[in-house]
């Protein structure tokens, strides 16, 4: 596609005014991705894409509305300015959309320096394979390994650009890759399977796909003869695998758009305590090589870094403008949005304070309990924070893992449950959401 994204977003604009916008912002994305599957040192499936899709949103007085094609032609751009003005024509009022102000725009967009963009060419086809079948081969070499499921290996690179009427124009590349690997010990209804997963800004990053398959066998292995637990009251360990999940509840809790709908458990808990003393919830997106990075937001804002909870309180909402407007806030610069929607809130790059333990040491002070390393299915009220999710994982005894378990229940409150936390101090720095493992006490587990 020879067309500059910024052309394609200048374009849109153009043909908001003349349809009879009083205002609009535009975005274009220019994506590839190329993934590559092998089964049994096979190739299984191969799959590549790339294409440009347009989206615009148009405002006409307090009504506003989203179209978004994959055609760039000029008349496509043209009816589809038609067709959102139409729609917004249509729309109901809302007196809190609009564009940012001016005033409130990025100056500095220059992402370089977070480094989202690996300089490396794109992966070859069979580089890809390559890697797949070396962490398949050394998943299915490890003694007690049935077979492997699936190995899967991934490139992508997008370019984005953003522009609106306001003035706002800036774009950015973000590159991604991936492998990852699925094994099973056991045969038939005693089969258990485990997996190793990594992902990347930056292709030299990644793990060897020797340890990825290495550690997928190793996991996998040990949950061979997995039972259900003992029923009953009991502390549970979310592995730092799973443990983000928890942080993910609460971001979600004090997500603007939750708020602004009084559907939140957190509804009442701005300035209140949310987590034990001593523990922090830090955003930060300006972390280089994290693919959640952003110099400037979905509406143009200028991101910064703040605590979301400081010492154990909760100090503010995730905002857009739109949902800090309905609050009578201001924004925190967490818009996000894609070619088809409106900005709303969300929040990526996070790090909850590391506590002074390490994992065995948070798994022999809990005694007898469950260490949970993989979570399935969620049914989770939004509204009370009752939590009931499957898990699988390990049950402890004495502070030592007595075997594998499946087939289990754990419940209770988010409120509660994270007002006990105890974080190990064994996080992964590469991630979006940096949480440590977790110890929760006084879980209703549901096994035998």
């Amino acid at each position: 596609m020879s067309q500059k994204l910024s052309e394609l977003t200048d374009a849109l604009l153009s043909a908001a005014t003349k349809a009879g916008a009083d205002k609009a912002d535009a975005l274009a994305v220019k994506g590839t991705s190329l993934s590559i599957d092998v089964l049994g040192g096979k190739l299984e499936h191969a799959e590549r894409a790339e294409g440009v899709e347009i989206g615009l949103r148009v405002l006409v007085g307090q009504r506003q509305a989203c179209v978004s094609a994959s055609d760039t032609r000029a008349d496509t751009i043209t009816t589809m300015a038609e067709r959102a003005v139409a729609m917004a024509r249509e729309a109901p009022e809302d007196d809190t959309v609009g564009l940012a102000d001016p005033s409130q725009l990025a100056r500095d967009t220059d992402s370089s320096a977070l480094e989202l963009n690996d300089p490396a060419p794109e992966p070859a086809p069979d580089e890809l394979e390559d890697h797949a079948r070396r962490a398949e081969a050394a998943a299915a070499d490890h003694v007690g390994v049935s077979q492997v499921q699936a190995t899967s290996a991934g490139y992508g690179r997008d370019q984005i650009f953003l522009a609106a009427s306001n003035g706002f124009a800036a774009g950015y590349g973000r590159t991604n890759r991936a492998l990852s690997c699925v094994a099973i010990t056991g045969e038939g209804t005693g089969m258990e399977r485990d997996y190793c997963g990594e992902s990347r800004v930056f292709q030299a990053d990644v793990p060897s796909p020797e340890d990825i398959g290495r550690i997928a066998a190793e996991r996998t292995v040990a949950r061979a003869g997995a039972r259900k637990p003992k029923t009953g009251a009991f502390p549970v360990l979310f592995d730092e695998r799973v443990a983000s999940s928890l942080i993910g509840h609460l971001l979600a809790a004090i997500n603007g758009s939750s708020i602004v709908r009084g559907a939140s458990w957190a509804r009442d808990l701005l300035g209140q305590q949310v987590l034990p003393t001593g523990l922090s919830v830090v955003e930060n997106p300006h972390r280089p090589r994290i693919s959640g990075s952003r110099m400037f937001d979905g509406e143009g804002l200028p991101t910064n870094g703040r605590s979301v909870v400081k010492d154990g309180v909760l100090t503010g909402w995730t905002l857009d403008l739109s949902t800090g407007r309905k609050l009578g806030m201001a924004s925190t610069a967490n818009a996000a949005r894609g070619t088809s929607s409106p900005p709303s809130p969300s929040i990526s790059n996070v790090e909850l304070t590391q506590g002074a333990h390490s994992h065995q040491a948070l798994l022999r002070d809990m005694g007898t309990g469950l260490l949970v390393t993989s979570m399935i299915g969620s049914s989770i009220n939004p509204t009370t924070g009752d939590y009931s999710r499957g898990a699988a994982g390990f049950w402890i005894e004495s502070g030592e893992i007595a075997y594998p378990v499946n087939e289990c229940t754990i419940a209770g409150n988010l409120r509660d449950m994270l007002m006990s936390i105890v974080p190990a101090n064994d996080a992964r720095m590469h991630l979006s959401r940096v949480v440590p493992s977790l110890l929760v006490s006084g879980l209703t587990i549901a096994g035998e």
